[in-house]
């Protein structure tokens, strides 16, 4: 997965919007106001040169597996590491992977809006 592609996918989501709250290397993706994701191209603390890696909300159970399946999958970058895992983009995970993480964190976060705005949003699960 390229940086074109995540973002494309990412804005498919119901609702789904990009700020720049944290500058123009950092897209930051929400709904409803609530950040799902961020998708950056940076340097990454123990890589040598920039790479692409973007945030996303997990299950605290289901965060720490995907780490020790995939090197590519580090606890989040300056988030709650409990909570948020860092995906590098280093080819090394298959796109579909990243796409069902990717609507897993957006479900996590749909699933804490109160529910008048859960039923407001066209949307009716992963895919």
């Amino acid at each position: 997965m390229d940086y074109a592609r995540a973002r494309h996918y990412l804005l498919k989501k119901p609702e789904a919007y990009e700020d720049f709250p944290f500058g123009p290397d950092t897209a930051v993706y929400k709904v409803k106001g609530k950040m799902f994701a961020s998708l950056s191209s940076r340097k990454m603390p123990r890589r040598e040169s920039a790479t692409i890696n973007m945030n996303l909300k997990c299950d605290p159970n289901e965060a720490f597996m995907l780490r020790d399946i995939f090197d590519a999958v580090i606890p989040g970058y300056h988030m709650n590491k409990r909570l948020w895992n860092t995906i590098i983009f280093d080819n090394s995970i298959p796109p579909t992977e990243i796409e069902r993480m990717i609507d897993n964190s957006y479900a996590l976060v749909i699933a804490k809006l109160p529910k008048q705005m859960r039923m407001t949003l066209s949307w009716a699960g992963p895919g």
